[in-house]
């Protein structure tokens, strides 16, 4: 995840964060609705590998042509700590939001059959908080025993995590002659976000990304979820959890780590 590539233009740079950032949504959403819709019955451990994965390769897909962002949280963080050019912000932000708006209709269109078979022969209503166990193959819902400010506070610690993590990364391939070391960042990345989806998934499903929430909540919102995608169900508008929980965490992520190497 650099913040330049100046040898690319912009159209390119911005194609490719609509794919790297659809793959991840694409793979995710996708192990989601089988695990939900099928009778194959994944784990948590199961479910954040192939996050994880999808993570990995939406990350190889984009990497030489647009640093691989895949996420307006980094993009913005990026922008304030790392000097990104600031004419690419909004450009690489209605990328990677496009780009998992098209991969969650993909994701529904396939599934098309399988959603109208489960919600008929559990007599699931689109809108009511029944029908959050679907919505939730697309986007992130708190578990119900956790409150919206505990939801919060997940995320930022997570997403504040996931950004030191990568930052260090990076600044170990810059100083590393090792070509190996950059071809495996994207790797521990996603074993990263195997770690985080193990250990924290079950308490908010682990946005650490706007595209990958908001999005798909538009999405569900068109295709007849309507409010309740946005609320979750409860009196506060849920979406802005992940919205601010994400791009904060990752803010303070990238202050604590510059903060702390100016210390060593």
């Amino acid at each position: 995840m650099n913040c330049s590539h100046a040898n690319f233009s912009l159209k390119r740079q911005c194609i490719s964060e609509f794919i790297g950032t659809g793959l991840i949504i694409f793979f995710g959403s996708g192990v989601l609705a089988a695990s939900k819709l099928t009778n194959i019955n994944f784990g948590q451990l199961d479910i954040s590998i192939i996050w994880g994965l999808g993570v990995s390769i939406g990350i190889y897909s984009s990497m030489k042509i647009s640093g691989a962002h895949l996420n307006p949280a980094i993009t913005i963080t990026l922008y304030i700590f790392s000097n990104f050019n600031k004419k690419k912000v909004i450009p690489y932000i209605i990328s990677q939001m496009l780009g998992s708006f098209t991969s969650t209709s993909l994701v529904y269109f396939l599934y098309y059959n399988l959603f109208n078979n489960f919600e008929n022969s559990h007599k699931i209503v689109r809108g009511t908080v029944e029908s959050l166990y679907l919505a939730a193959i697309f986007s992130t819902y708190p578990n119900g025993h956790v409150s919206t400010l505990k939801s919060l506070i997940v995320e930022i610690v997570i997403a504040a995590i996931f950004m030191y993590v990568t930052m260090t990364l990076n600044d170990f391939n810059k100083t590393s002659y090792s070509s190996y070391s950059y071809l495996l960042t994207p790797l521990i990345i996603g074993s990263l976000i195997i770690v985080i989806g193990t250990s924290m998934g079950s308490l908010t499903s682990f946005a650490l990304n706007p595209a990958r929430d908001l999005s798909p909540k538009i999405f569900m919102w068109l295709a007849g979820w309507g409010s309740i995608s946005f609320t979750g169900g409860r009196d506060f508008p849920y979406f802005f959890i992940p919205l601010f929980g994400s791009l904060s965490g990752t803010i303070i992520g990238a202050f604590g780590y510059i903060r702390l190497t100016k210390l060593i």
